[in-house]
């Protein structure tokens, strides 16, 4: 399979990918492993390379600096202008599509789930923004030259603190960290981005059907019972949903659904009720499945 090959300019490194089973989804897998809390690359090449749709079981955050890229998240097309700032909240499936006729340079942050859970107090969560990207249905955030600079001098420092030996670059290191995810949390909830809709494509219809799918995976959602919510026969629903989003209807379907039965056993739901609020009815199907996508038999936490 095709790994993300990361170039770290960060002290910190991102483990290679480990050799992944075969996914019930080709072309759709979980790329990239992280050990740390959170981990940063700034990576700026030049190389002619494909990338397969892929998800993360972390948090992502993407900060573009040049290039020339269009960044497909879950069935729309974000065109990038450097100072933009992508937010992928965990499992959504993506992947950018880069013109390597010039350098492309970003900045990528990982961001582990029980790291964010751990900085919480009872007022804020710094998971929000991922949250609201999400209730938004819109991932980009471009901001005018004031915010951009802030946030990209916040940025520096802490990539600075990270390569740091001197007393306390750890300390300091999670300290600007938490300032960058305030900052993020503070410009989406006050809507300071600028929303340019003339740089973000999708069809309005399959947009309504990716959310439909999404909030309601223990549904029934067999291509008739949607076809017929959406007034769409069943062979035309199939092909505009392969042709917008890049993979197929069920297979879109059978993912989702193991990635939250996943997160649900994680939590500590029996794995047999986990499955069932996914929308597997049948046991068997789920562990075959489960089994395939992750490579060992679901087991209880």
């Amino acid at each position: 399979m095709n790994k993300e090959l990361i170039q770290n300019d960060s002290k910190k490194s991102i483990q290679p990918s480990a050799p992944q089973t075969s996914s019930p989804i080709p072309g759709n897998k979980k790329t990239g492993y992280l050990n740390e809390n959170f981990q940063l690359f700034h990576i700026k090449d030049q190389i002619q390379r494909d990338f397969d749709f892929h998800y993360h079981d972390f948090n992502k955050v993407v900060f573009f600096l040049s290039g020339n890229v269009t960044y497909l998240i879950e069935g729309k097309a974000y065109y990038l202008k450097p100072g933009d700032i992508l937010l992928v909240k965990q499992y959504d499936i993506h992947k950018p599509v880069i013109e390597a006729s010039v350098p492309y340079e970003r900045i990528i942050l990982y961001i582990k789930n029980d790291y964010i859970r751990s900085l919480n107090d009872d007022v804020c969560d710094i998971s929000t923004c991922f949250h609201e990207i999400e209730n938004r249905s819109y991932n980009l955030i471009r901001l005018n030259t004031t915010l951009q600079t802030r946030i990209r001098d916040n940025i520096s420092q802490l990539e600075h603190a990270l390569k740091s030996q001197e007393f306390g670059s750890s300390l300091l290191s999670n300290s600007l960290f938490m300032q960058l995810m305030v900052y993020l949390n503070r410009i989406v909830l006050e809507k300071e981005y600028i929303e340019d809709r003339a740089s973000l494509k999708y069809d309005s219809q399959t947009e309504q059907i990716l959310n439909y799918i999404n909030q309601n995976l223990s549904q029934d959602l067999s291509i008739e019972a949607l076809a017929e919510r959406f007034y769409i026969s069943k062979y035309h629903l199939m092909r505009k949903f392969k042709s917008e989003t890049g993979y197929t209807l069920h297979n879109y379907i059978i993912q989702k659904r193991l990635l939250q039965a996943n997160q649900y056993i994680h939590q500590g739901t029996g794995i047999q009720k986990a499955a069932e609020q996914s929308g597997f009815q049948d046991y068997t199907t789920f562990s075959r499945a489960y089994k395939t996508h992750f490579g060992h038999a679901p087991t209880a936490k």
